[in-house]
């Protein structure tokens, strides 16, 4: 496989890597050996596949959300594995998705194409930085209308609303709060259920 060298994604200026650019197309050649791999502003990043505590986060987080948007009709959710394409320079695989159900069109057999209403990023030691850094900037440029990021290490969960064209703090939750999306109506989310050990 080709090394690649990763540049600093700007903020609102076309992402780029230095050297020869990874395509969804190439993405689709990648191979099937376990790792996660995506592409964000055209450079290749892959992860190996992620601990049981960070998949028994996922699972509680993904169960509860579920329940409720099923329960009330309003959209559809999604974990890991799935291939979320922004564009064809930008293709990874978040922890969770939310897409509202006025805005299922973006749902394809192969993954999902376009921007969805909620992104789930939960960290490990190996993909923290991607996470907290190119990740929250990739989905600013993109406009996810709310981005979390779940530190399961310390219990924590940062919550991000886009507002003015650029992310917002909305506000960091722990273990003993319930946390309140704005892009799922209604939803309140009590941590201590998620970070259950």
């Amino acid at each position: 496989m080709k090394e690649k060298s990763m540049a600093t994604i700007p903020n609102k200026s076309e992402p780029l890597y230095e050297d020869d650019i990874w395509t969804y197309e190439d993405y689709l050649n990648l191979p099937s050996d376990g790792k996660i791999y995506e592409i964000i502003g055209g450079g290749l990043v892959m992860s190996p596949a992620p601990s049981p505590k960070h998949q028994k986060i996922s699972r509680n987080l993904a169960l509860y959300i579920w329940n409720y948007v099923r329960k009330n009709k309003l959209g559809e959710v999604y974990y890991a594995p799935i291939d979320l394409i922004l564009d064809r320079l930008n293709v990874v695989q978040p922890d969770l998705v939310y897409v509202a159900r006025k805005r299922c069109e973006i749902i394809k057999e192969n993954g999902i194409f376009g921007v969805p209403d909620l992104i789930v990023e939960i960290l490990s030691p190996h993909n923290a930085e991607v996470d907290i850094k190119k990740k929250k900037q990739l989905y600013e440029h993109f406009a996810v209308r709310e981005y979390w990021i779940v530190n399961p290490e310390i219990k924590k969960v940062e919550v991000y609303i886009m507002q003015g064209g650029g992310y917002k703090h909305q506000g960091t939750y722990l273990e003993q709060d319930s946390l309140e999306s704005r892009q799922i109506e209604g939803l309140k989310v009590p941590l201590s259920e998620v970070f259950d050990d």
